[in-house]
């Protein structure tokens, strides 16, 4: 699985140590966000923090494109914060840069260390830089002295977490984190001594705060927000995000832990179960491109709401679909073509024969068939394997499959059929860069929506498309993504800061669920 994930979009987070599944980092974008901190402000019994922002350097879009190209998208959620005068909330002010990336402060030790995170619900760990780190990202990020901290503890455990084409590598040590007012005493994190590559060089945080379940955590640490907790720091267990996708505020969004504030969202949210402790996960029904049904999450899929992810990652079958829709260039897929030109007409009448759609990539020789209950082994939805055959060829197989069925429920001819399978082979996303549109074709994009929970959930092409302006340049890109990954944890899909940025959403630790609500 976590192979399988880092292999697809070579940005997965693999935790290393007792840990176990995978994390999918995504950050398509040339874009810098700077930061300065107002000193905090009470309103309300809340004390704020407020992030500003600073213009994008001429010199940072290659910088940042570097990190693209090394990781793809790195976690794009970070804040500041400060505690209430009585302890029940704690509010955090957020500023963006393009939508993309959200930075704050954090106090490591006695006095404060600073440092710029990322607060990631798809994660559970935190970690900085140490001063003992050498490799060259260090040198252009604060790092961590135990030296000059009172409170320091020793730990000394090996940690690592590995991303899929860099990884970062340290020790556990113990002190306290300070969030505004707030301090968390005696946290355990992973001081970093190695960040190997260019994937950190650029990046303008300098470590990651998960806000994850702890079955995910390396080592088995207690995350952060498990302490805030127990040391009585907030009293409902309870946070939410708003992001504000507007980029002429100044104000780029806002978290609350201990709550939700009932200005930033309209009428009531919806909640779903989580239905597997690590990411925020849950169930997800299907996915409507124009308000007509794909048909790939009929029988459902599942999903996990991530403040990390900039873009929406989905199964790149369907992803490929929906950039064909709305016109984002992709990268032509040869097996794609192969298996359309070769075995198109024989999909067709297999469908016309009745066989059931799971099993024709078996039948035209792509794929094994298993039967789950004569053979013990890994196997995906279709109960199918790629054992003894090319695993790209079985793959376009199921996706040719897939198409062809959507089109067949839309009475589409035979030439129609195998003409629009061939163009979406054309419209399979890159694994490493991202999907531009026509800027002035935004107008005439068709929705997509998610069903959650029994309701759906509308996305414009406004809402998912994201513009990038650098001087007289201007670049727009498709906010979906492909990712496979097999059952049982898959089909996934990743619902980041363009979905967020559209929908409040409530982490609510102690019912154990998500909800989400339109944004206000």
């Amino acid at each position: 699985m976590c192979t399988d994930l880092a292999s697809v979009l070579r940005i997965g987070r693999v935790p290393m140590g007792n840990a176990s599944g995978y994390h999918a980092l995504v950050f398509a974008f040339a874009v810098v966000i700077g930061l300065h901190l107002v000193l905090p402000t009470s309103e309300k019994g809340l004390v704020r923090v407020s992030l500003k922002k600073r213009q994008l350097d001429e010199n940072s879009p290659e910088a940042a494109r570097l990190v693209n190209s090394e990781i793809g998208t790195l976690r794009s959620a970070v804040l500041g914060v400060s505690e209430v005068a009585d302890g029940s909330e704690d509010v955090i002010r957020l500023k963006d840069y393009f939508n993309a990336q959200y930075y704050g402060e954090i106090g490591v030790g006695t006095p404060p260390q600073n440092f710029l995170v990322i607060f990631d619900t798809g994660s559970s760990n935190l970690w900085v830089p140490s001063k003992k780190c050498f490799s060259i990202a260090c040198l252009f990020h604060s790092k961590y002295k135990s030296s000059k901290s009172s409170t320091y503890k020793k730990n000394g455990t090996p940690a690592a977490i590995k991303y899929g084409t860099g990884a970062v590598a340290g020790f556990l040590s113990q002190d306290h984190v300070s969030l505004g007012d707030l301090v968390v005493k005696d946290q355990v994190f992973i001081e970093v001594t190695s960040e190997p590559g260019y994937v950190f060089l650029a990046a303008k945080f300098d470590g990651i705060l998960g806000l994850g379940f702890k079955e995910i955590s390396v080592d088995d640490v207690v995350p952060v927000w498990y302490n805030m907790l127990d040391q009585g720091l907030i009293k409902e267990p309870i946070f939410s995000f708003w992001l504000n996708r507007n980029l002429e505020d100044d104000e780029g969004g806002e978290i609350v832990f201990g709550g939700s504030d009932r200005k930033h969202y309209v009428g009531d949210h919806t909640y779903v179960p989580v239905t597997q402790k690590g990411y925020w996960q849950f169930a997800m029904g299907d996915v409507l491109i124009g308000g007509n049904k794909t048909g790939f999450c009929s029988g459902g899929c599942t999903a996990i709401a991530d403040s990390g992810t900039s873009l929406i990652a989905g199964p790149t079958a369907i992803v490929a679909e929906i950039n064909h829709k709305i016109g984002a260039a992709g990268v032509v897929s040869q097996e794609c073509k192969e298996v359309v030109a070769q075995y198109g007409k024989q999909i067709l009448d297999l469908f016309l024969a009745e066989v059931k759609p799971r099993e024709i990539c078996s039948q035209v020789g792509l794929c094994t068939f298993v039967e789950s209950r004569s053979i013990s082994m890994v196997q995906d939805s279709w109960g199918t394997s790629s054992l003894g055959k090319s695993d790209a060829m079985c793959s376009a197989c199921k996706m040719a499959v897939i198409w062809t069925q959507s089109m067949l429920e839309q009475n589409a001819t035979q030439e129609v059929i195998l003409n629009y399978v061939d163009q979406l082979c054309a419209r399979l996303p890159s694994v490493v860069a991202e999907s531009t549109v026509e800027c002035d074709a935004i107008s005439s994009m068709p929705s997509v929506s998610f069903t959650i929970g029994g309701k759906t959930f509308d996305l414009t092409a406004e809402q998912y498309i994201l513009e990038v302006s650098t001087g007289d340049s201007r670049q727009c890109i498709s906010g979906f993504t492909g990712l496979d990954v097999p059952p049982p944890q898959g089909p996934l899909w990743i619902l980041g800061d363009i979905f967020m940025g559209v929908y409040h959403t409530e982490f609510d630790y102690g019912n154990s669920r998500v909800g989400f609500a339109k944004a206000a």
